[in-house]
């Protein structure tokens, strides 16, 4: 019978910040795994709040080198609900249409946390934002941090 290694289980807090909206907006992640910690952060001179929001869950996935049991936190509705309510899937059904005459907004990111998620056993968990959640308000500082840096690239997926 052959031997199963178990399964990783990995805690990841995300958050996504815009100034101004659309305007620079960044990312910020923090992983955790046993005593492991790692922060990922990044952003685009032009952008949203919900696109960051979705980056910071997509860039802290991708950086996972082997599938994992993921419990992760956010602050953002938008995504708890868009993947634990089965809006993003249904929009993907439908052609990334809300209904029969509206466009889903963001489908390259849904598209790629969709993709994530299947590879992954992921558990999204809403969390109050600004309400002293210490990874929630790391997560909310490497996001603004990165909103703020000079000279970030374009987000080739928003369309103003």
């Amino acid at each position: 019978m052959p031997v199963t290694k178990p399964v990783k289980q990995v805690k990841i807090y995300t958050d996504g910040a815009c100034l101004g909206n659309p305007g620079p907006g960044g990312y910020g992640a923090v992983l955790l795994y046993g005593t492991l910690r790692k922060e990922l952060f990044g952003g685009f001179c032009l952008t949203t709040n919900n696109r960051m929001e979705l980056m910071g869950a997509i860039v802290a996935l991708q950086s996972l080198k082997t599938i994992c049991d993921i419990t992760l936190f956010t602050d953002s509705q938008y995504v708890v609900n868009g993947i634990s309510k089965g809006w993003a899937q249904r929009w993907r059904q439908r052609g990334w249409m809300r209904n029969k005459t509206e466009k889903a907004v963001n489908p390259d990111l849904w598209e790629l946390l969709l993709n994530l998620c299947e590879r992954h056993q992921v558990t999204f968990v809403w969390v109050r934002g600004h309400a002293g959640d210490p990874e929630n308000e790391r997560c909310d500082e490497l996001s603004k941090q990165a909103a703020m840096a000079r000279e970030l690239p374009p987000d080739k997926g928003y369309l103003p």
